[in-house]
C-alpha cells in the first residue's frame, strides 16, 4: 500500500500534522471524504484546506505536494484523459442527453505510484471509475494543474472535434457542455 510519515515541518506537511494526520494514507483519507467542488483560488496550493473541498486537480495536486516535502520521490501526478459517460460517471446521463452526446473526454488528475493508480477526488470514487474508459496520459507537475491542463485538454477536444465530424458543436460549444457536465458533478 502506498504510505508514508508525515516528517517534514514544510507549509502542507504542518497543515496535516496539525489535523492529527501523520502518514499519507490518512492524509489522503482527509483529502477523500472532503468534498468535490471547485476551489476559488486554485493557484494556491493550500486551498483544499481553505476551501474545505476541492477538485481531482487540487486534491491531487496537494498529495503530491506532501510527497515532495516528504522526500517521497516515487508519486506521480498524472493527468489523463478519459471518455465519460453514463457509465462511469452516471450523474452526467440527462446532460449528456440533452446534447445528444454518449461520451464527452474529460481531463483528470490521479496519482500514480509503481504502475498502479490512486484516485482520491471523492468518497466511493476509485480507479475503476473511469480506467476502463482512460484513452491517454502524461506525468505532469503540480503547478501545471492549472494552465497546462486546461490547454492540453482543449487541444484534445480540438481534435477530437474533427475526428468525429458528427458531433454538431463548436469547441466553445462543446466546452460549456462539459462545465454543465462539471456543475453537476458538484451537486
Amino acid at each position: 500500500m502506498l504510505n508514508f510519515p508525515i516528517k517534514s515541518n514544510r507549509i502542507i506537511s504542518n497543515h496535516f500534522l496539525e489535523l492529527g494526520l501523520n502518514d499519507f494514507k490518512s492524509a489522503a483519507e482527509y483529502i477523500q471524504f472532503l468534498p468535490y467542488k471547485r476551489n476559488s483560488v486554485k493557484e494556491n496550493e493550500l486551498c483544499v484546506f481553505k476551501d474545505l473541498g476541492g477538485t481531482c486537480s487540487t486534491k491531487h495536486s496537494l498529495l503530491k505536494n506532501l510527497a515532495i516535502e516528504n522526500h517521497f520521490s516515487q508519486l506521480k501526478l498524472m493527468l489523463g484523459i478519459f471518455m465519460m459517460n453514463e457509465n462511469n460517471t452516471p450523474k452526467m446521463t440527462e446532460v449528456l442527453k440533452k446534447y445528444g452526446l454518449r461520451e464527452l473526454p474529460e481531463a483528470h488528475n490521479y496519482l500514480k505510484y509503481k504502475n498502479e493508480i490512486f484516485d482520491f477526488t471523492r468518497k466511493n470514487f476509485s480507479p475503476e471509475n473511469f480506467i476502463n474508459d482512460l484513452i491517454e496520459e502524461i506525468e505532469i507537475q503540480p503547478s501545471q494543474i492549472t494552465d497546462f491542463k486546461v490547454a492540453y485538454h482543449r487541444n484534445f477536444l480540438i481534435n477530437y472535434l474533427k475526428d468525429n465530424p458528427n458531433i454538431p458543436y463548436s469547441l466553445e460549444d462543446f466546452w460549456k457542455i462539459r462545465e454543465k457536465c462539471i456543475f453537476v458533478l458538484q451537486q
